[in-house]
């Protein structure tokens, strides 16, 4: 969210996105789109194949490839936040929301009504407008760590009591004892996520046409640009 002032001109280019932040966006697309899929595929099997069960290892595939993702999913995290720590203050803007400035939420709904097609009037925003900051936070941050506990809790069943997932995800069941039922919240997270994809792919794609600013090219090359002088506020 920029802080200049309402009246203050923003013409750009203006660098916002630095290289290991997009290099995490895309591994992080990746690897929740290959934990999507490939999740569904184990939560909703494909039909058995003929032939000898020792020939086909498809479904054992299938779960090194999550586990893989989730592993590069989980570390990413831990990468991001670190880059927020070192970085510049768009970066911080993942897991920091300014909740306590009036002006947030008075753009915030402003926002509201720009993606509910109830007003065409846009403001300018160097780094994430304020709706698409708290998405960011709710399933980026919130939604992704109840993702990271629940998933390694279940990978905890099959490395065994005492393994390092067992001692770190193991107060999963301690909570939630029914293994089924934390399988359950995991497969609702996952179509939480794919719903924040499809709405974030939708708020990125419009930006580049209805907004004042860039929308995907920002995240290829860094720079954020305007589309015209004006002030940062139009209303």
């Amino acid at each position: 969210m920029a802080t200049v002032s309402d009246g203050q001109k923003l013409t750009g280019p203006i660098y916002v996105f630095s290289l290991p932040v997009r290099i995490w966006h895309w591994l992080h697309a990746l690897s929740i789109a290959t934990l999507i899929v490939t999740g569904y595929l184990i939560a909703v099997p494909l039909a058995s194949r003929g032939g000898e069960a020792s020939d086909h290892f498809l479904m054992g595939t299938l779960r090194l490839v999550h586990f893989t993702a989730a592993f590069v999913f989980a570390i990413g995290l831990f990468v991001r936040a670190y880059l927020a720590i070192v970085g510049n203050s768009y970066a911080r803007e993942l897991f920091i929301v300014p909740v306590w400035r009036g002006t947030y939420w008075k753009e915030f709904w402003h926002e509201v009504k720009f993606y509910s097609f109830v007003t065409r009037k846009t403001g300018k925003n160097i780094g994430h407008n304020p709706l698409a900051q708290a998405a960011m936070w709710l399933f980026n941050v919130v939604v992704a760590l109840f993702m990271v506990c629940t998933g390694f809790a279940l990978y905890s069943q099959g490395t065994g009591a005492g393994s390092w997932a067992d001692t770190m995800f193991g107060w999963v069941f301690v909570l939630v004892p029914s293994s089924q039922t934390v399988r359950m919240w995991h497969l609702m997270g996952m179509w939480l996520m794919l719903f924040f994809i499809i709405l974030h792919i939708y708020m990125a794609i419009r930006a580049d046409f209805a907004s004042r600013q860039n929308g995907v090219s920002s995240m290829i090359d860094g720079w954020r640009t305007f589309k015209d002088d004006g002030p940062r506020d139009p209303r």
